[in-house]
């Protein structure tokens, strides 16, 4: 089934007119469709006080909890479309993996993946496993009505990255010391979180998710020739495993300008840009067929509303001829953004596009 089709069974059909879902199929839409990358979470005062006390891998297995997070935004930002609120590294804990995600930090993983035989500790994901998130999802596809759920997942190179090193990492050396020195052990490692990755956005799309995205966040460290060796495969597959639910499909990372055409190749069908390639310019780089998302500098929210509007117009304006486009942040927002400023932003994109 392609992206342009019908909803398949299972998709919310209230959702299938939506601007977000229209744009991403490169349709007319009323007016440019608006979300933010962690829209729901540390910048709302909101979800610290339903968090309080409640570690982050607890959170995001709690349904009811999850839901009202991330309807959180959706109430007062009015953005087109919800993110599921989740972590990438849960599916991992989900199979039982001992890894944590400690403030300040990251995910840190206690016995790090680096030879053949952790693979084994690397089994298959069952629906079974992630229940809570076939609940916390039904509970929010009733919710959002007409207004889309994102469902997302780590790509399997960025995940590898943290199983890897451990933990976080600048420099990735334990990771890229594996795909250079055991290119074999590395491609396996690759196609066993391609599998898991699969797994936990079919749950999603099959409990009523209307959109995924994929989150590589971490592929902008990688040379093209090594991406497209050592990461493009596993993406790929994930992308090509979900292609039959005709819902679409997202690909994001930071710091990818020079892998923008590649992260198109990998099969989605709208391409996430940060903010250090013009809209316009990226979209050489993607060649056509594919919409883009975003990309206006995250840390822009702290200047006057005068001069977020004015950056928000450069995006817009470098938009302008784009077959589709839906705006975000050029990455996530920032945990002390004013969360009126993203409110006053939604609404500035809302009046100025509109059709």
């Amino acid at each position: 089934m392609s992206v342009n089709d019908r909803p398949a069974a299972g998709q919310p059909t209230a959702t299938y007119d939506s601007a977000f879902l229209r744009a991403c199929r490169r349709e007319p839409v009323p007016h440019t469709p608006v979300w933010f990358m962690r829209q729901a979470g540390r910048s709302l005062p909101e979800y610290r006080k339903v968090r309080e006390g409640i570690p982050m891998l607890e959170s995001c297995m709690r349904p009811e909890l999850v839901a009202e997070i991330t309807l959180q935004p959706v109430r007062r930002h009015n953005v087109d479309a919800a993110i599921y609120y989740s972590d990438i590294v849960v599916p991992l804990k989900a199979i039982g993996l001992d890894l944590d995600i400690k403030p300040g930090v990251g995910p840190v993983v206690e016995q790090p993946i680096r030879t053949r035989a952790d693979l084994a500790r690397l089994r298959d994901l069952t629906p079974e496993d992630v229940s809570y998130v076939t609940e916390a999802i039904g509970l929010l596809t009733r919710e959002l009505g007409g207004t889309p759920l994102i469902g997302f997942a780590g790509a399997p190179f960025t995940l590898a990255s943290y199983l890897v090193e451990g933990g976080p990492s600048r420099t990735y050396e334990n990771a890229k010391a594996m795909m250079y020195g055991d290119p074999e052990l590395w491609a396996d490692l690759l196609d066993r979180l391609a599998d898991i990755t699969t797994a936990f956005l079919k749950v999603q799309i099959e409990a009523g998710a209307s959109a995924v995205q994929l989150f590589d966040s971490w592929a902008g460290a990688l040379a093209p020739a090594d991406y497209r060796s050592s990461a493009l495969p596993a993406s790929a597959k994930v992308f090509e495993a979900v292609a039959g639910y005709g819902v679409p499909r997202i690909h994001f990372g930071v710091g990818t300008g020079e892998l923008l055409k590649l992260m198109g190749e990998a099969g989605a069908d709208v391409v996430g840009v940060d903010w250090r390639v013009p809209l316009d310019e990226a979209a050489r780089r993607v060649g056509p067929g594919k919409a883009l998302q975003g990309n206006l500098d995250p840390t822009v929210l702290f200047a006057t509303t005068e001069a977020v509007e004015a950056k928000t117009r450069e995006v817009l304006d470098a938009a302008a001829d784009l077959e589709g486009h839906v705006f975000n942040l050029g990455h996530g927002v920032m945990p002390t953004t004013d969360p009126d400023a993203l409110t006053r932003l939604v609404q500035y994109v809302h009046t100025q596009t509109a059709r």
